[in-house]
C-alpha cells in the first residue's frame, strides 16, 4: 500500500482501534478526560478520512478500491486475507459509521459522567469503568468498518463476530445487574444460532466457488445459479439459493427479524449511548448492509428474495405493534428498530438494495437522535425510564423536546423529513416489485405506517405533553441536559431533516453505487418508482397521491386524541381487548417460546449429556471401568504370580506343548 489514499483506507479503521487500545489497557494511567479524549479523536480522524475518501469516491469519481493488505495464508488455492474494497456502498456506510459514533462518544461524556452510581460500593467491577466503556464503543467502530471495508468473507465473519463479541460486553457493562447479564447472554446466544447459518452460507460459497473474494465468487454467481445439490436423499436444492438463505440467516440474527429478533429489545439493559450505537449505525445495520453487498448473489434466486421480503414483512408489522403497549420509553425506540429494519428487509426482498441502504443512511441519523433524546430525558428524571410517570417535559427540556420532535418526525416519515423520502421510496418499490409475497409485504408495509405513527407520538405526548405525572424531587430538579447531550442532539437532528431530500435523487435514481449493488432486469421495482421521480418536491407532491401520507396522519392524530384528549379510552381498549394485550405485552410469547423450547431443551440435552455421556460413560464406564478391569486382570493374574519354581516349569511345559500342536494344525 503505497499512495496517499491506501494509507487513509489503513487509518480509518486503525484510528479507532488505536483510541480503544489505549482507553483500554491504560485507562487508569490517562483517567477520564485521556480516555474519551483519544478514543473521541480516534473516532474523529476517522470520520474526516471517511468524508475524504467519500469526496474522493464520490465527487470526484475515482474507481472502487480492491486490494489486499496482508495475507493470512494460502490453502488449497484459498487466499486467506485482510482486503479492503472501498466503492461509494463503502464510503456511504462508512461516513455513517463513524459519523454516529463520534456524536455518541461526545454524547457519552455527560451520560457516563455519573457512572458510579451504578456500580456497588463493594464492587471492583466498576473500577475505571467510564475508561473501559469508551474502550468499548471504540472497539465496536473499529470491528464495523472492518466488516463494511471487507473485500472477502473471511474478513466479513471476522467483523461479523466482532460486532457481536463488542454488543456481548456492552449489553452487559453494568454487570451487577441480573437483568443486564441475561441479556447479554441472550444476545450472544440468539446470535450464535444466526451465524451458525452464515458460516454455513460460507462454507458453501467456498465449497462450490474455492474462493473467498466478493468479486471472484460474483463472478460465477450465473453458473452457481444453474447447480444444485442433495442435502436430503431424493431432494435437489438449488445451490443459489441454499446460500443466499444461509447468509441471510445471519442477517436475521445481527438485523434481528423475526424470529431471531428476542435480543434485541433486551439490548436496552445497556447503557442509552450503546443501544444509540447498536440501533443506529452498527451492528443491526450489518446484515441490511451484507445483503446489499451480495446483490450479484441475491438477484439470481427469487426463492431467497421471497423468503427475505415475507421475513421482513411479518418484523416490520408484529414489531410494530409491540410498540404500542410499551411503557419503558427506550423499548419503544427499540420496538421501532425492529419494524424499520423489517422495512429495509422488505426493501432487499423486493430488489430495492439501494433503497434499503438509503433507508439504512436516513434512519440512522434521526435513530440515533431519538435514543440519545430518550437518554436525556433519563438523565433529567433521575434514571427513570416508565413513560406513565412523566409528562409536561417540554417546558423544562426545549432542546431536548425540539429534537424529539425532529427525530419523531422523521421516523413516522412526515413529508420532507428525510425518513419520508426513504420510507416513502420502499412502500412504492414493494408495490411495483413482482417478487412473490410482495402483495402481503405491500400491505405489512403500508399498515406499518399508521402503527409506527401511532406509538411514536404516543411516546411523545406521554413524556413532553400533558399533566406532570413524576414526583415532586424530580419535579424541582427538572432542567436541560448538558451541553456534551444537547450538541449531539442538534447536530444529529440537521441529517434528520435535509439529507433524505439533498441525496435521494442521485441514491435512488441516479447512478450513486454503480457496479456495488446489481439488479437484475426482471426486478424492475425501484426502476419503476424512478420512472414517476422529477426531483425531491414533486417526490413529496407525488406523496399526497398515496394512502401512506394519511395513514401517518392518522396515527399521530388518534396518539393526540387517545393520550392527551380522552385517556380513558385506552384503559377502555386495554380492559376490552385483555387477551391481545396480554399477547402485544408477552410479545407473542416468543422469549417464553425460545426459554422453554430451545432453553429448555438445551439444559435437557446438557443434563442428559451429563448424567449419560459424563457420569455413566466417561466416568462410569470408561475411567471407573477401566480401573476396574485392570483390578479385575491383576486379581487374576495375581494368583498365577506364586513364586514356585515348579509351578513356572510347569506352565513353561504347557506353552510348549501348545505351540507344538498349532504348527501341527497350520
Amino acid at each position: 500500500m503505497d499512495s496517499m489514499m491506501d494509507k487513509i483506507y489503513l487509518a480509518i479503521p486503525l484510528a479507532p482501534l488505536f483510541g480503544a487500545i489505549i482507553a483500554g489497557f491504560f485507562g487508569a494511567q490517562i483517567g477520564r478526560k485521556g480516555a474519551h479524549s483519544v478514543t473521541i479523536l480516534g473516532v474523529g480522524i476517522s470520520f474526516i478520512l471517511s468524508l475524504v475518501a467519500l469526496n474522493h469516491h464520490v465527487f470526484n469519481g475515482a474507481a472502487a478500491y480492491n486490494d489486499s493488505v496482508y495475507i493470512w495464508m494460502v490453502s488449497d488455492n484459498i487466499r486467506f486475507e485482510v482486503g479492503f474494497l472501498v466503492d461509494n456502498l463503502t464510503v456511504m456506510m462508512m461516513s455513517v459509521v463513524t459519523g454516529v459514533s463520534l456524536m455518541v462518544h461526545i454524547y457519552t461524556i455527560g451520560y457516563m459522567a455519573d457512572d458510579l452510581h451504578n456500580w456497588p460500593k463493594e464492587s471492583l467491577a466498576g473500577t475505571n469503568s467510564y475508561q473501559r466503556f469508551f474502550s468499548y464503543i471504540s472497539l465496536f467502530t473499529f470491528s464495523m468498518l472492518m466488516l463494511v471495508m471487507a473485500n472477502n468473507f473471511m474478513q466479513l465473519f471476522f467483523g461479523w463476530e466482532a460486532v457481536g463479541l463488542v454488543s456481548y460486553l456492552l449489553i452487559g457493562f453494568w454487570s451487577v445487574r441480573p437483568t443486564a447479564v441475561y441479556a447479554n447472554l441472550k444476545a450472544f446466544l440468539v446470535n450464535r444460532v444466526g451465524d451458525f447459518g452464515f458460516i454455513l452460507g460460507i462454507a458453501a460459497v467456498v465449497m462450490y466457488t474455492g474462493s473467498l473474494d466478493y468479486y471472484d465468487v460474483f463472478a460465477k454467481a450465473e453458473s452457481l445459479s444453474s447447480q444444485s445439490m442433495s442435502i436430503f436423499s431424493g431432494t435437489e436444492w438449488s445451490v443459489i439459493s441454499v446460500i443466499c438463505i444461509l447468509l441471510f440467516v445471519g442477517a436475521m440474527g445481527k438485523s434481528a427479524q423475526i424470529p431471531l429478533h428476542v435480543w434485541l429489545p433486551d439490548s436496552m439493559e445497556g447503557p442509552t449511548p450503546i443501544s444509540a450505537l447498536i440501533h443506529a449505525a452498527t451492528m443491526v445495520t450489518a446484515g441490511i448492509f451484507m445483503v446489499t453487498r451480495m446483490s450479484p448473489l441475491y438477484e439470481w434466486s427469487d426463492a431467497a428474495l421471497s423468503f427475505i421480503i415475507v421475513i421482513g414483512a411479518l418484523t416490520a408489522f408484529l414489531m410494530g405493534l409491540i410498540g404500542i403497549v410499551q411503557n419503558d420509553i427506550k423499548r419503544v425506540v427499540a420496538y421501532s428498530t425492529l419494524s424499520q429494519l423489517g422495512y429495509m428487509t422488505v426493501a432487499l426482498g423486493a430488489s430495492a438494495y439501494s433503497a434499503a441502504v438509503f433507508h439504512l443512511m436516513t434512519h440512522a441519523f434521526f435513530k440515533a437522535l431519538l435514543f440519545l433524546a430518550a437518554g436525556s430525558v433519563i438523565i433529567a428524571m433521575h434514571h427513570e425510564q416508565d413513560m406513565r410517570k412523566m409528562g409536561g417535559l417540554k417546558k423544562y427540556m426545549p432542546i431536548t423536546y425540539w429534537t424529539s420532535l425532529v427525530g419523531s418526525l422523521a421516523l413516522i416519515g412526515f413529508p420532507g423529513f428525510s425518513g419520508f423520502f426513504s420510507k416513502d421510496a420502499i412502500i412504492e418499490a414493494v408495490h411495483h416489485s413482482n417478487i412473490p409475497g410482495h402483495e402481503f409485504a405491500y400491505m405489512a408495509v403500508l399498515s406499518g405506517v399508521f402503527i409506527t405513527a401511532f406509538y411514536t407520538f404516543r411516546m411523545f405526548f406521554l413524556v413532553f405533553h400533558g399533566e406532570e405525572r413524576m414526583d415532586q424531587h424530580t419535579k424541582e430538579h427538572l432542567h436541560e441536559t448538558p451541553w456534551v447531550v444537547t450538541l449531539p442532539l442538534i447536530l444529529l437532528a440537521i441529517p434528520s431533516v435535509f439529507i433524505g431530500g439533498f441525496t435521494i435523487g442521485d441514491m435512488l435514481f441516479g447512478d450513486y453505487f454503480g457496479s456495488a449493488v446489481y439488479i437484475a432486469e426482471n426486478h424492475s421495482g425501484l426502476a419503476e418508482v424512478g420512472k414517476h421521480f422529477h426531483g425531491a418536491w414533486a417526490f413529496v407532491e407525488h406523496a399526497f397521491a398515496g394512502p401512506a401520507i394519511y395513514l401517518a396522519a392518522l396515527g399521530v392524530f388518534s396518539a393526540w386524541f387517545i393520550y392527551m384528549k380522552q385517556p380513558d379510552i385506552a384503559t377502555n381498549m386495554k380492559n376490552r381487548f385483555i387477551y391481545i394485550y396480554k399477547l402485544l405485552d408477552n410479545k407473542y410469547y416468543m422469549d417464553d417460546i425460545n426459554a422453554f423450547v430451545f432453553g429448555g431443551g438445551s439444559r435437557t440435552l446438557g443434563d442428559r449429556l451429563w448424567k449419560v455421556g459424563d457420569v455413566t460413560f466417561i466416568d462410569g464406564l470408561l475411567v471407573n471401568g477401566s480401573a476396574r478391569l485392570v483390578g479385575w486382570f491383576a486379581g487374576v493374574t495375581r494368583r498365577l504370580q506364586t513364586g514356585m519354581l515348579y509351578h513356572y516349569a510347569f506352565a513353561m511345559i504347557i506353552g510348549v506343548l501348545m505351540l507344538f500342536a498349532i504348527g501341527l494344525i497350520v
